[in-house]
């Protein structure tokens, strides 16, 4: 039934029979057969080796780009989320009245935290208010005085009185200058009743309520600045000669696939030595090591952000894994170009990392060369009769007769 469908001469002739003197085809023998290789030892052997011998090769190929990657590469899992928390505490103390924000509420700069019950304040500045009057009253009335004294004559007055006087109003002057003071003390102590934010961030950790009593100087509110964000990356110091400032790094979240972008900004000069501290009776404690096996410290690196992906939201003491790549660079590679760039450095597999040298020297270009104070120059010591007393404003002769 299906030859009726073909072709019909393709049909008659495969029901067409063989000639009788047909002779059926054999493969030449100079062509090598499946059957013949198997039979021959050495091929048999190679075809089982030849799979094994692959895996191995392929096994070593990445071996060696995961060697290049995790132990040359500047690279590290250890990487967190760092921030600055403005620890606001109040200047003035007094009973909490009113605490508009909650917790993790963000705040712009200037807005108002908590208030104080401003009561006790509020009397302060009327009191400093009235002290005020009484001294501005208090200084005309000794500045009049003082004003009759100088326009007396001698035979009136004596030079003495009228000094006497004139001292009178300048201490006047003084009390009523002191109580301005206090009234300005008073009325911006009034003005601090009201916590304020100092930067735009978000508020952390409230735990105060309406009717808490708000000490000065202790911290009572934490804001976390929202523009002062950064990565620290806890680089092996093996690491280090190849990160330069400005390089390009990019830090991937634990909970976010998008990567931050950024570049390192600068590199910690010191962390903590154990072996500097002192031990009993002031002497160096110093731990004993192996000296076939030693650890390589971690150095931090801070690393300025640039981009955060949209829908990645910041929080200190996330965690982070820093990557950081020449600020020359590519942004972007192809999966192609990045498996090029691995088999080019398999050659350099077992040589030391290339250093980039004067990584760190643009840290002190346009720094000022500090200059040295000049020697002070001291002078001959005045004589007896260069020395003049003190006299109060008002009078223009000294009293003292020679």
């Amino acid at each position: 039934m299906e030859e009726s469908v073909g072709d019909p001469m393709t049909a008659q002739a495969r029901s067409a029979p063989a000639p009788a003197n047909a002779r059926p085809f054999r493969t030449p023998s100079w062509v090598p057969t499946l059957e013949g290789l198997t039979r021959k030892p050495h091929f048999r052997a190679a075809a089982k080796i030849l799979p094994t011998v692959a895996i191995a090769g392929i096994a070593v190929v990445l071996a060696a780009m995961t060697w290049q990657y995790y132990v040359q590469t500047p690279w590290t899992r250890n990487g967190a989320v760092r921030v600055q928390v403005a620890n606001v505490a109040p200047q003035v103390s007094g009973q909490i009245i009113q605490l508009p924000v909650t917790d993790n509420k963000f705040v712009h700069k200037g807005d108002l935290l908590y208030a104080i019950d401003p009561f006790d304040f509020e009397v302060a500045v009327r009191t400093a208010q009235a002290a005020v009057d009484q001294r501005a009253a208090d200084l005309q009335v000794k500045q009049g005085q003082s004003a009759r004294r100088q326009r007396l004559t001698d035979n009136a007055t004596t030079p003495e009185e009228q000094q006497v006087y004139a001292g009178t109003a300048a201490q006047a002057q003084a009390a009523y200058d002191a109580a301005v003071q206090q009234l300005a003390l008073a009325k911006l102590n009034l003005k601090r009743t009201r916590v304020t934010s100092p930067v735009n961030g978000y508020v952390t950790n409230l735990l105060l309520r309406v009717g808490d009593y708000a000490v000065a100087g202790q911290s009572n509110v934490s804001v976390a600045d929202s523009d002062s964000f950064w990565v620290d990356g806890y680089f092996e110091e093996t690491k280090l000669s190849q990160i330069c400032l400005g390089d390009r790094v990019e830090a991937k979240l634990m909970s976010y696939p998008e990567p931050i972008t950024g570049h390192v900004e600068t590199i910690t000069r010191g962390i903590s030595v154990a072996n500097a501290a002192g031990g009993a009776q002031g002497l160096p404690s110093v731990d004993p090591i192996y000296t076939w096996v030693r650890l390589a410290q971690r150095i931090p690196v801070r690393v300025a952000i640039d981009n955060v992906p949209q829908g990645v939201p910041l929080v200190s003491g996330m965690t982070a894994t820093v990557t950081v790549a020449p600020s020359n660079a590519s942004e972007r590679q192809s999966w192609l170009g990045k498996v090029k760039g691995r088999f080019d450095k398999l050659g350099q597999l077992f040589e030391p990392p290339m250093s980039r040298p004067n990584c760190l020297g643009a840290e002190l270009q346009g720094r000022p060369v500090p200059e040295s104070l000049p020697a002070p120059q001291e002078g001959p010591a005045p004589s007896s009769k260069d020395l003049a007393p003190g006299l109060v404003p008002g009078i223009d002769q000294s009293p003292r007769v020679d």
